[in-house]
């Protein structure tokens, strides 16, 4: 017996749970299908709608007025303005994020040193944006070598900003070792655990900030890298402001990203609260259509091949980094549905000649109609009922144009409006 639903998401990415997201809220009966975890927990947290042109140009101050702007397939192009104005308050509406009072880009410093334009940002960043002219100080961990705090202060004060920045690196209380997973330091200090220190215990967050205050001057702001709790960011924060008496904030990590996990579970708990069903850990190996339109895909698992039935499909599978676009040294293609993905006959046309320069292979992806549903090579609709959404979608550089989460959600949001239409 096929599993069957009225809407079926095909990745679990942000593109597929906004997809999901969406149609669910329309009322649809949505069920999205994953293979791996989400891409998620590699992300910073952040939500970046466009940092800068193209061209390299920016950093961007208002990504509404530079939209118009971008060529005319570019994504953004394709579902318009407005739209991306409501994707986003969706997502304003299921997340507790920052930055929805103005179309203006917020300057967030990173655990590099750098600062980057970004549209939304946690609530437990927003101390630190770089617009402020507050003195900072940044705290490193010993055990922790992905965020160097000294050097990071340098790097920021390289970069001309506005207020005065140290960086000291301190011994995490509790001394754990030195490969211990974020998460660690995140449950110690959501749940106050005790800690040893000098030979006797007390709780986590009174230790960290104990130790902070040993090397904090007059500074008004302490950045900490993003591990101050997990389900209680909010009280950790508050408790280390209230014994350090400073602002305390957290600077985004690479992966694993606590930041990347919390948005993750607030968008699997509002799937939850629309009534979406979600299934993880089973890839998508085969699909029949007729008629140009998809009927059954099947899902592999333990062996078994599981057909799922829907009236509308979404695929937002990711980019050549998510495995969603394939390549070898003959061709570029979309595994699921084998959708086109236009590219040069030639490989060597695929990439410039500079490591920096401008590489079409960052921009491949599957062309679509302005509904989103993918395009075959002479321009037709490859199947009527199956629309993409995400870096699945070609046209842009998302890396070097800091516009990746921003093009997830608005072409989620429509590929989940439109899907839910068509089934009411």
């Amino acid at each position: 017996m096929a599993i069957e639903s009225e809407v079926l998401v095909v990745g679990g990415g942000l593109a597929g749970l906004t997809s999901a997201l969406a149609a669910a809220r329309e009322g649809a009966d949505v069920r999205l299908v994953s293979y791996k975890q989400s891409s998620l927990h590699h992300a910073s947290g952040l939500v970046d709608l466009l940092g800068y042109t193209p061209d390299g140009e920016g950093p961007i101050v208002d990504p509404y007025a530079a939209m118009p702007g971008l060529p005319d397939d570019h994504p953004y192009r394709t579902v318009g303005v407005e739209t991306v104005r409501e994707a986003m308050t969706l997502f304003d509406d299921v997340t507790d994020y920052r930055g929805g009072h103005t179309d203006a880009n917020a300057l967030v410093p990173t655990h590099g040193g750098t600062v980057k334009p970004t549209a939304r940002y946690p609530a437990g960043a927003a101390a630190g944006l770089a617009s402020d002219d507050r003195n900072v100080l940044l705290v490193g961990i010993e055990s922790m070598t992905d965020f160097d705090a000294p050097q990071a202060a340098a790097h920021l004060e390289a970069a001309g900003v506005p207020f005065d920045v140290r960086g000291e690196t301190i011994r995490f209380p509790g001394d754990l070792r030195a490969d211990a997973k974020v998460t660690r330091y995140a449950k110690l200090l959501d749940t106050n655990g005790e800690v040893a220190v000098r030979g006797r215990t007390r709780g986590a967050r009174d230790a960290l900030a104990e130790r902070v205050n040993t090397v904090h001057g007059n500074e008004r702001r302490v950045g900490f890298p993003a591990v101050l709790g997990d389900q209680h960011t909010d009280a950790v924060r508050g408790a280390l402001e209230d014994r350090i008496g400073a602002d305390v904030f957290e600077v985004p990590m690479g992966p694993p990203s606590l930041p990347g996990l919390r948005l993750e579970e607030a968008l699997f708990e509002a799937l939850k609260e629309a009534g979406a069903s979600v299934e993880t850990g089973n890839p998508v190996v085969d699909f029949d259509a007729d008629g140009g339109e998809i009927e059954t895909v099947y899902v592999e698992k333990n062996g078994a091949r599981i057909p799922n039935r829907a009236d509308q499909y979404v695929l937002a599978t990711g980019g050549l980094v998510g495995k969603g676009i394939e390549s070898d040294r003959e061709s570029v293609r979309e595994p699921v549905f084998d959708c086109h993905v236009a590219h040069a006959d030639d490989r060597y046309e695929w990439f410039d000649g500079d490591a920096f320069g401008d590489h079409p292979f960052a921009r491949f992806g599957v062309d679509t109609d302005e509904t989103l549903r993918p395009l075959a090579a002479d321009g037709r609709v490859e199947f009527e009922n199956l629309r993409a959404a995400g870096s699945v979608v070609g046209g842009y550089d998302f890396a070097a144009e800091k516009s990746g989460s921003g093009v997830s959600i608005a072409t989620g949001y429509v590929a989940g409006n439109t899907a839910a239409m068509e089934v009411r």
